[in-house]
């Protein structure tokens, strides 16, 4: 379950020019740990709920691997308050620090053009 329209209109605002691939969320996460990506983009639907089985596993391994995970809005994803994650804004995991960076100032860029 995903948002794709929001993810391609951050992509082209990034300039990305590959396409995106999909494929589960674990084999995601194992691919940005091991260095194959740069990020990782979740963006579901408003009315979906991110359950944490899906997510726990695979963002202590990008952490774990130097990697920063968040939600849309910069705030740490929070597995302790039971199945689901009260997240805003979708799903990001990044590479380094300083894309993270970039990648939550042009989330809330494309949000607010969004509105």
């Amino acid at each position: 379950v995903a948002a794709h329209g929001f993810t391609n209109a951050l992509s082209d605002s990034m300039g990305m020019t590959s396409p995106p691939v999909r494929i589960d969320s674990m084999a995601k996460y194992a691919a940005l740990a091991r260095g194959d990506t740069n990020m990782y983009l979740r963006f579901p639907p408003k009315t979906y709920r991110e359950k944490v089985w899906d997510h726990a596993a695979g963002a202590i391994v990008v952490q774990e691997a130097g990697g920063v995970i968040t939600d849309g809005s910069g705030k740490p994803l929070d597995f302790s308050k039971g199945r689901f994650l009260d997240i805003d804004m979708g799903i990001v995991a990044t590479s380094t620090p300083e894309l993270h960076a970039k990648l939550l100032e042009t989330i809330a860029q494309v949000a607010q053009q969004e509105q």
